[in-house]
């Protein structure tokens, strides 16, 4: 938000002189209030307090009050923006990536924590009892205490992390087939809230791709039983019903995968994808879309399929998918996030992964992810040069990844200023 500009009154009558050393001292009052605003750092620098974000999800890395010596006019000046500016690139770059680490070994991400990475995605299919202390010691390496978004992929079926933990779900095919809405979210918000009391606060779901097949997901379905029906009304009630369950459970729900997978030629994952024609879509599958933004979706993923109509890239990559048509004519103003940019659809359009984060964030894009593998270090440290570099370079604006770097802090309502 922006806030409105302070401005001096004028006095009629000029100030009697001060003596040199008074001058001096208001001089440097001045210098040092001007650092602290440019910088974030220093006098007023923010400490941590434990609170509860606007969706509801217990964090301890929520900034808090600081220690202020700082006039009130320039506190009034003060947004997550002009406090990001101060940042350095490297520090911004990393805000935007999740790291891939298993849920069996999540201390494997330390160093990238440390380092500012703006979330972590767990896989695996069992997590261990003890999830819940070994993200909070995960966490407590956050630079700043800021927080952490901890995702992974809890859908239901097949597609489960942690039903251990967590409690089972059915496949989405079941739920519309077999549950009302108020049952669907009924059921969803008891397994979000022992994901939260696991420390994991973020879900890649839900599903809201209308499709209606009746085969599992595999290489020429992504879909499948993931879908709650081939029904766009349907899709539309269940998805925000999972979405409002995720939410009243205290996990932030994000809904994929934008602008519709149903009836897909292929997985992306194992290579070019094509969603169905733009002119199709905008009847069929953008509608449950429009209902999540409408019923206040925080985060929505954007998929790697080619969108006939729309362009020749993959979604994920194209401005046109995400700035001209999610942001501009959905009005969306969330958080943007990738579906996995080591799928085979990203690298036969001719990115490496470090590449297709850098046009993923100038396409519009605030988060990028990437699969699992033995490189995640080296992967993580790549993608973050090659962002610092885009904006060294001029090909990435630098105000453009302090929005991104904003809307990371924003879905878990971190405010800087306070």
């Amino acid at each position: 938000m922006k806030l409105p500009s302070y401005r001096d009154r004028r006095s009629t009558t000029a100030p009697p002189r001060l003596p040199d050393r008074a001058r001096n001292a208001r001089r440097l009052g001045a210098t040092a209030v001007a650092a602290t605003l440019v910088t974030g750092w220093g006098v007023g620098t923010l400490t941590a307090s434990p609170s509860i974000d606007g969706t509801g999800v217990p964090s301890s890395e929520r900034s808090g009050s600081p220690t202020s010596l700082v006039p009130d006019r320039a506190t009034a000046a003060c947004t997550n923006s002009t406090k990001l500016a101060g940042w350095s690139n490297r520090r911004l770059a990393m805000l935007t990536i999740a790291v891939p680490v298993p849920e069996t070994s999540v201390s494997d991400a330390t160093a990238e924590v440390s380092a500012g990475a703006g979330g972590v995605i767990l896989f695996g299919s069992k997590a261990p009892s003890d999830l819940g202390s070994r993200l909070t010691t995960l966490k407590s390496h956050v630079p700043g205490h800021l927080g952490l978004l901890v995702m992974t992929d809890e859908e239901g079926g097949g597609i489960q992390r942690m039903a251990n933990l967590a409690g089972s779900l059915p496949w989405p095919a079941y739920m519309g087939a077999h549950w009302t809405p108020a049952q669907i979210q009924q059921n969803v918000t008891k397994v979000a809230a022992k994901m939260a009391a696991a420390q994991v606060n973020m879900d890649l779901a839900p599903v809201v791709d209308v499709d209606g097949r009746n085969v599992a997901p595999g290489r020429t379905n992504p879909d499948g039983w993931r879908s709650f029906s081939g029904s766009t009304s349907v899709v539309s009630k269940d998805g925000v019903a999972y979405m409002n369950g995720l939410r009243a459970g205290h996990v932030i729900p994000v809904v994929k995968h934008f602008p519709g997978l149903g009836g897909s030629s292929y997985n992306s994952d194992f290579g070019p994808a094509r969603t169905l024609p733009w002119s199709t879509l905008q009847k069929v599958a953008i509608p449950p879309f429009t209902a999540a933004i409408k019923a206040g979706a925080p985060a929505i993923m954007v998929s790697n399929n080619i969108v006939p109509g729309l362009g020749s890239n993959p979604a994920s990559l194209s401005p046109t998918d995400i700035n001209t048509v999610l942001r501009g004519r959905l009005g969306f103003k969330g958080l943007v996030i990738t579906d996995s940019l080591s799928a085979k659809a990203i690298s036969a359009a001719g990115f490496s992964v470090p590449a297709a984060s850098v046009q993923a964030l100038r396409s519009g894009a605030d988060m990028v992810l990437f699969d699992l593998g033995s490189n995640v270090a080296s992967q993580t440290s790549a993608i973050a040069t090659a962002i610092t570099d885009a904006v060294a370079g001029g090909h990435l604006a630098r105000s453009r990844l302090v929005d991104a770097a904003g809307h990371v802090l924003a879905v878990r309502h971190v405010n800087l200023c306070s």
